[in-house]
């Protein structure tokens, strides 16, 4: 499974990439205003630090809007995915972004028929938001399971992009499922790496050692 970082923070990208951790970004307007300054030079920056793929997104609703756009987008970097919103416009727009070989990521998808119909379009990537739906008492990782069993019966090459994650258990199921991406929050990623007996393990294995090196 592969680790996107879900941020548009320069610092936190290439922490993780330093790490060997980081196999592509996802970022939407929001995190980008979150950093403030000019998005523009925020985008073309995360694109040359990281080697994976980066998803930028477009704010149009409309479909022409939304090539138009993609093509501006495109242009920070070879390894741009256009993230396009799951309605009607967002999905008459697959077609010609496919035509002109650009990849999408179809973001704000909440159901599998969604990422059927997604994938049916060829979409590189759908994007179902688990925690949005955990939020609503919904079993956001079902619909992901369900995914998995639709793309896999009829061979669909559209990854699925674990989206809106919230805890390590999300992690841990997608990756029980089969998910081929999860875009983690910085903070997340930072918890997969922690559990209290490791600590606790290690402050062990340093005193014995100090008192071993301490012995007359």
């Amino acid at each position: 499974m592969q680790f996107f970082l879900d941020t548009a923070n320069l610092d936190q990208i290439c922490e993780v990439r330093d790490l060997g951790l980081l196999d592509g970004v996802t970022t939407n307007p929001t995190l980008l205003a979150r950093e403030g300054g000019d998005w523009r030079e925020q985008a073309s920056l995360i694109c040359d630090a990281v080697d994976g793929p980066v998803s930028l997104e477009v704010i149009a609703t409309t479909h022409e809007e939304m090539i138009k756009e993609a093509k501006d987008l495109v242009s920070f970097g070879e390894n741009v995915v256009v993230k396009i919103p799951m309605i009607a416009e967002g999905l008459k727009a697959l077609k010609e972004l496919r035509e002109r070989e650009i990849k999408t990521n179809v973001t704000l998808v909440f159901s599998p028929t969604q990422a059927l119909l997604a994938a049916k379009l060829g979409a590189a990537y759908v994007s179902p938001f688990v925690g949005r739906l955990d939020a609503l008492s919904q079993n956001g990782m079902e619909g992901v399971d369900q995914m998995r069993t639709i793309f896999d019966n009829y061979g669909f090459n559209t990854k699925i992009l674990v989206a809106s994650v919230r805890h390590p258990m999300h992690v841990l199921e997608s990756a029980l499922i089969g998910a081929d991406v999860i875009t983690i929050p910085y903070s997340t990623i930072t918890q997969l790496m922690k559990h209290p007996l490791t600590d606790s393990g290690l402050a062990s294995f340093l005193a014995d050692w100090e008192t071993f090196q301490n012995q007359p």
